[in-house]
């Protein structure tokens, strides 16, 4: 790993149905696999790891006090877009369930969809990219 690749965990219920997600929709590659146990997807300079609540991994183990991973919430990783309406407008036409419309803040314009477990994704348009 390079020093400016970023590494997040989501647990979600269904490993296998989560790499079909990043992988057909949000253009991530599938790195390496192991069954329905872990997956490891790349896009740029981001590696997603993927990890189911229960097994023999260390993503799935509870915590000293009883609580254990699960899916969903709403911490997120951003992937900007140059053209929200129209990766919005692909995404439903695929089905792709959102939480939320798009909003406009002084930043830009955002988006939030959930992947197959619930966890989320931010579309995010940056200001001078919507001025076009």
């Amino acid at each position: 790993m390079k020093l400016n690749e970023l590494m997040v965990r989501y647990i979600v219920h269904d490993v296998d149905a989560a790499v079909a997600f990043y992988t057909t929709h949000l253009g991530f590659r599938t790195s390496a696999q192991s069954g329905p146990q872990f997956a490891l997807l790349e896009r740029e300079n981001l590696q997603l790891v993927l990890s189911p609540p229960q097994g023999p991994g260390g993503g799935s183990q509870p915590m000293p006090d009883g609580r254990k991973p699960e899916p969903g919430g709403w911490n997120r990783f951003i992937i900007r877009s140059t053209d929200l309406d129209a990766q919005v407008e692909v995404l439903k036409k695929a089905a792709v369930k959102f939480r939320n419309d798009i909003v406009s803040g002084p930043g830009g314009r955002q988006i939030l969809l959930e992947d197959p477990s619930g966890n989320l994704v931010e579309l995010f348009e940056p200001a001078a990219a919507a001025q076009k």
